[in-house]
């Protein structure tokens, strides 16, 4: 097994160092007061790779690389300003669920069980033993009460859509296969790569919470509304986490009100509030866009379904502010950016920390690839196969988040219409259904295309 040891600083992005000092592989995890810190030690500790940022993104790195037979030798440091780190986590199952949480894809799923730790058991393995929910349904629609689109797993051959996982609970996943230590300093690395951005504020927040049901979600339901659209995912034990996006002056009014109103509002949201329920054929039953079912029939299981009432507020109610950002360049000579570091999206569906997953995956292969040739791993030319490899994804699931945000943002019949007929076309037309569920889940890189 590989050393990790974690330092302070912030970022969250890796920086690879090439010379390197051997150690023992029998060393036991201990705490390392002066790991990465020249100043306070005799001797200034030599690192293969530093990973700034110990957050979901950089641990993953840091454990995939772990994982692989050319690179599990290598000497790994975390560099993190985030003091918990250096804590050990127990998470009770009897506690509340924490409004902190992601939607995982199967794709993710797949590359956190290949991530082996202690006892040669996958982080997914200690996902599977928490609080955790999988979900293999998913509607969404809009206020308009045009149509709407449901989406089962069993219409791809799949067994899920994803599951929705604690943010406590996937880094205490990661967590168990690194020695931890704490230091400080602070770090900027892609400012100091020299590495541009290019994005935009959505004048949009983004209010989360947990809140409790009478009985057990397990469904993923997103409704689109007029100042953003409103989340409710499954996380087990008759609890949900909600994502409501909305404007900076709303975020302030939801967060401030009482529980009792705050309820009414997320029930009056999800049910008939801002418009009806839509019908099984768009425009309210005409057959306009009939030609669209080719012949397919449809189920009990295809009819609109009113989510699960909200009960009780179970966490405190946050907020943040959302953006668009993606930087121009994920490398330069000995710097790779992954994760936030690198891009920011719209939670709208979810999908942030899965494109963060999907850079560490590469990245870890693409520098096991370089060790296997002999390259030097820092080097920008091995680095732009990883850049290569991800920004093309990358921008395409920006491109259509930020569509999707922008095409619900107006409220303009003719354009209404095309969203109920695009909501209907999804909903019927077998083959671009399977290739939305495909795409979402990981497992296309392109949408539409096989």
């Amino acid at each position: 097994m590989n050393r990790i040891l974690t330092t302070k600083a912030g970022s969250n992005v890796n920086r690879l160092r090439i010379p390197w000092r051997p150690f023992s592989n029998d060393a036991a995890p201990v705490i390392c007061p002066n790991a990465g810190n020249p100043e306070k030690g005799s001797e200034a500790e030599q690192y293969d790779i530093a990973i700034v940022g110990g957050g979901m993104v950089g641990l993953a790195l840091a454990c995939s690389l772990a994982s692989k037979p050319l690179t599990k030798h290598l000497n790994v440091v975390i560099v993190d300003s985030n003091p918990a780190l250096g804590a050990k986590h127990f998470i009770k199952k009897d506690d509340l669920p924490d409004p902190r949480v992601s939607t995982i894809t199967p794709a993710t799923i797949s590359f956190l069980k290949a991530i082996a730790y202690i006892a040669d058991i996958g982080a997914w393995r200690f996902v599977e033993q928490h609080r955790h929910a999988y979900f293999d349904k998913m509607q969404v629609w809009d206020y308009t009460g045009l149509s709407y689109a449901k989406y089962n797993a069993r219409d791809a051959d799949k067994e899920v859509l994803g599951c929705v996982v604690e943010n406590k609970v996937l880094l205490s996943s990661l967590l168990s296969h690194v020695q931890v230590g704490a230091d400080g300093g602070k770090s900027r690395v892609r400012e100091l790569a020299g590495i541009r951005t290019t994005g935009w504020n959505y004048s949009q927040n983004a209010i989360i919470c947990t809140v409790e049901h009478a009985v057990e979600n397990h469904c993923a339901w997103q409704r689109f509304l007029p100042s953003g659209p409103l989340a409710l995912l499954p996380i087990g034990d008759k609890f949900s986490n909600i994502v409501w996006t909305m404007t900076p002056k709303e975020s302030s009014d939801f967060k401030s009100m009482t529980e009792d109103d705050f309820l009414k509002a997320v029930n009056h949201a999800l049910d008939y509030g801002y418009g009806p329920h839509p019908t099984s054929s768009i425009l309210g039953g005409s057959e306009l866009f009939s030609w669209l079912k080719g012949g397919i029939s449809s189920s009990a299981n295809d009819c609109f379904e009113v989510p699960p009432k909200v009960v009780k507020l179970a966490s405190e109610r946050m907020a943040f502010p959302l953006s668009l950002r993606h930087a121009n360049d994920y490398v330069s000579k000995r710097v790779a950016l992954i994760g936030d570091a690198a891009h920011t999206v719209h939670p709208l569906a979810g999908q942030g920390v899965n494109l963060g997953f999907g850079d560490a995956s590469s990245l870890s292969s693409v520098i096991s690839e370089g060790i296997a040739v002999g390259t030097d791993v820092g080097e920008v030319r091995l680095l732009k196969k990883y850049e290569a490899d991800r920004k093309p994804a990358n921008i395409m699931m920006m491109a259509i988040l930020d569509g999707f945000q922008k095409a619900y943002s107006v409220d303009f019949g003719p354009l209404n219409i095309l969203r109920a007929a695009a909501f209907h076309g999804a909903n019927h037309i077998s083959p671009l259904k399977r290739s939305i569920i495909s795409y979402a889940s990981g497992e296309l890189r392109l949408p539409l295309f096989t």
